[in-house]
């Protein structure tokens, strides 16, 4: 029995429409699944751990939605080793872009899903909540601060308004990153602890991010004119901003960042600094382009 989680409301209501697509596939294949829903996020994790608890054979969870439902779902899946698909029907979608998948080609992921067996693969924990792909702070969870916030516009419009608002207004913060081997301690616009490749809708902030070597790319953004970062951002979405001098990348199994800022994890609030965050081998199991 597979579990199909469904979060409806994701991508202003793509979640609703991909999810009918996907059972509707499964049963034409004559794939049984159950499907898990909810109309927040804390009704679907009570009726994901209710499954869990009662389904002891559960093959695997594909769950149909954002990273903010992959937020939901690590927390309840990696605990019970069960091995988990995400497909695509939320704003950013970073964790299935570090999977490897096309976020066009549904039907391909859905087969390897269902005929191929999941690969180990990373994950990191942040003071007790697990999260795929970015942990983050700086200048980029002071514009999600902004956001969470707005009521207008929707979607990545949102952000890019937060942008707008914030830039002008932002000063680099002083912070200390301690490291496996070294502590660093700087001036920075932006930290980011990669155990995945992107953020924000696509954004490469560490291009060379692996999710199977235990490690973090931590990227550190020391501080440039605010000319110089609307010159330099555009370059993130090819990843070729970690040429620029004020880009620093070093590699670390565990950080702990100290600062006077807060800090997000996959879209989501995690909260003040202090943090530590441990990047776990083979925390857990999912399909690999």
């Amino acid at each position: 029995m597979w579990a199909l989680v469904i979060n409806p409301v994701s991508g202003q209501g793509k979640g609703a429409t991909v999810g009918t697509y996907v059972a509707g596939w499964l049963s034409q294949r004559k794939i049984a699944y159950t499907i898990i829903t909810g109309n927040s996020s804390v009704a679907l994790t009570d009726h994901l751990s209710g499954f869990i608890e009662k389904n002891s054979d559960c093959i695997g969870v594909i769950a149909v939605g954002g990273d903010g439902l992959l937020h939901i779902i690590l927390q309840r899946l990696v605990p019970a080793q069960i091995p988990f698909a995400m497909i695509p029907a939320g704003t950013g979608n970073d964790f299935v872009r570090t999977l490897g998948w096309d976020l066009e080609l549904i039907d391909s992921q859905l087969e390897a899903i269902i005929s191929t067996e999941p690969t180990a693969i990373d994950l990191g924990l942040v003071d007790g909540e697990w999260f795929g792909a970015i942990l983050s702070t700086g200048f980029d969870s002071i514009v999600n601060e902004k956001a969470n916030t707005m009521k207008w516009p929707k979607g990545t419009m949102k952000y890019n308004a937060a942008i707008a608002i914030e830039l002008p207004r932002f000063k680099p913060r002083h912070y200390e990153i301690t490291l496996d081997d070294r502590s660093i301690s700087t001036e920075a616009m932006l930290i980011a602890v990669s155990n995945g490749r992107s953020y924000g809708g696509g954004m490469l902030v560490s291009p060379n991010a692996s999710i199977t070597d235990g490690l973090f790319d931590v990227m550190v953004l020391h501080p440039v004119s605010t000319l110089e970062f609307i010159k330099v951002f555009p370059r993130v979405f090819a990843g070729s901003h970690i040429t620029h001098p004020a880009v620093e990348i070093v590699r670390s199994r565990m950080v702990k960042i100290d600062s006077r800022a807060v800090a997000y994890s996959d879209g989501e609030r995690v909260g003040q600094l202090p943090i530590t965050a441990e990047c776990i081998h083979s925390a857990a199991r999912s399909w690999v382009a």
